[in-house]
């Protein structure tokens, strides 16, 4: 009987085996056809991805492709401002009669560029008598003054410049500090002598 059970034990262990290899085989299939799906869902969801990223870099280049040319057309302006302010400076100048037709066509060609900018979505960063605001205004200057409030723009050196929502060019500014104690001391100093 022992010859017997044994052979009906390992008849068993055989069965058993078998039926745990067609086991592993269905959960290797069923295991294979989840990784296909999974690597298959990742594969759609990058090409997605990779779809809204082409979009948004097409939808900038159109956007701010001029940016540079934009920047470096800045200085085009500038120098009208600053031919303008020369020419009403010079003495010699000031005494000839056409000086006033020559600075109307300055600050009509002026006008002209401006008025190209703004179609072209570049606009002027409103900065004197607002709050300073360090994505928008770069300090050049801290000036004292008791009537502003600290922190207030109170000198626009150079105008700043959008292109869009995005900066073109900062705003040169004088900031509005309160007089120091120093200045005060010493005032008080010289008032006493």
């Amino acid at each position: 009987m022992s010859e017997n059970n044994e052979k009906n034990l390992d008849k068993t262990e055989d069965k058993k085996k078998d039926f745990s290899k067609e086991n592993k085989v269905e959960l290797t299939v069923d295991q294979k056809l989840k990784d296909t799906e999974d690597k298959l869902l990742r594969s759609l969801a990058e090409i997605e991805n990779q779809r809204r990223r082409f979009e948004k870099e097409i939808k900038d280049a159109f956007d701010f492709g001029s940016f540079n040319f934009a920047k470096e057309s800045l200085a085009i302006l500038d120098n009208l401002e600053r031919a303008k302010n020369a020419i009403k400076n010079d003495e010699i100048l000031k005494k000839n009669k056409d000086l006033e037709k020559f600075l109307d066509y300055i600050s009509i060609t002026e006008k002209d560029l401006v008025s190209i900018f703004e179609r072209n979505r570049i606009k002027k960063i409103q900065a004197k008598g607002k709050k300073f605001d360090p994505n928008l205004h770069q300090a050049m200057a801290e000036i004292e003054d008791d009537k502003s409030e600290v922190g207030t723009i109170v000198q626009e050196i150079q105008c700043g410049y959008m292109l869009g929502d995005r900066l073109l060019r900062p705003a040169l500014v004088g900031v509005a500090k309160k007089k120091s104690s120093k200045n005060e001391e010493k005032s008080e100093k010289k008032d006493k002598n």
